[in-house]
């Protein structure tokens, strides 16, 4: 698996169109989703399981919600999808933030997302940021 950096100027792709959809920050589009596609996320102290489309862009409403950028975008493609992984950053109510993820994409025979697996280390606000840069 070759992994590439990757920019998201113009989506001419499913993926790509979801990767523009999470940092214009206004939640992910219900068709870029098979009607029976499933979220399997692990988050910090949990992991759940989201089934069908509308379901899937519901729940990404909740996550992806301010204009964010990427700090750095890895794509890498599968036989049958790609993997993706990120650093987004976002200001929300003033407060800069970032996090993490990893998503595990399988497409379906017509282009859209049949499954959707990610990591996601978390929300880190500035002063979490601040902590995690005086370590290193």
């Amino acid at each position: 698996m070759e992994a590439r950096t990757a920019t998201i100027d113009a989506p001419k792709d499913t993926v790509g169109s979801f990767l523009a959809a999470v940092a214009a920050g206004h939640g992910i589009a219900a068709d870029l989703y098979a009607p029976d596609a499933t979220l399997d996320a692990t988050v910090p102290n949990w992991r759940f399981v989201v089934r069908g489309a509308e379901a899937i862009a519901a729940e990404y409403g909740r996550w992806f919600v301010d204009p964010a950028a990427f700090e750095e975008l890895t794509r890498a493609k599968l036989v049958d999808g790609e993997v993706v992984t990120y650093l987004l950053t976002w200001v929300e109510s003033g407060v800069p933030h970032a996090a993490r993820h990893c998503h595990q994409l399988t497409l379906a025979d017509d282009g859209r997302i049949s499954s959707d697996v990610v990591f996601c280390g978390g929300r880190w606000s500035a002063g979490l940021l601040a902590e995690m840069a005086a370590a290193l």
